[in-house]
């Protein structure tokens, strides 16, 4: 490729169009979502975390949000709500709402949505890649291994992983040998 190439490429239209579609969701799904969100104090995130419907999500006092994850809450009711000095690693994924899975002549995105919230107890910790689903609990100071997809409740200190996750053990109190 030429420099006259180069700079043709630079100018054309569709280029300069797809960088203004780029920072308009950049935009959406972070500097405009992050003034709805309810944020307590010392919150630590990353400059490329994703929200949606933000008015419906809480972030604990504390709590770090890691890399590219994406915490979207439902478009009308499910709700996201994260306790204090929670951690999440990278590319974490919660979602307050499903779509339909219904057989039949209507197409799964035009099925209505199931909505439900999700929350995660003070103290949690989620690894690398989890993805957790609407309607999902986890317990207070769980750990949710890199990986998982959470589909049901974690209790308050457990060990979960795998897909679809589930308890592989328990966090050892304080003083255990």
């Amino acid at each position: 490729m030429g420099l006259k190439d180069a700079v043709r490429s630079v100018l054309d239209p569709r280029t300069l169009g797809h960088a203004l579609r780029l920072a308009h969701f950049s935009s959406y799904s972070f500097v405009r979502q992050v003034r709805r969100l309810r944020l307590g104090e010392g919150v630590t995130m990353a400059p490329n975390v994703s929200f949606r419907n933000a008015e419906r999500i809480a972030i604990g006092a504390g709590s770090h949000i890691g890399e590219f994850c994406v915490i979207w809450a439902g478009n009308s009711t499910g709700r996201i709500l994260i306790g204090d000095k929670c951690l999440f690693a990278p590319h974490v994924t919660l979602t307050a709402s499903n779509y339909g899975i219904e057989r039949g002549p209507v197409a799964i995105m035009d099925q209505p949505k199931v909505e439900e919230d999700i929350v995660v107890g003070a103290g949690a910790w989620l690894g690398a890649n989890v993805v957790v689903l609407a309607g999902v609990t986890i317990g207070e100071g769980a750990v949710i291994a890199a990986g998982a997809v959470v589909t049901k409740d974690v209790p308050a200190f457990a060990i979960a992983g795998g897909v679809p996750a589930r308890v592989i053990g328990e966090r050892p109190g304080p003083g255990a040998d």
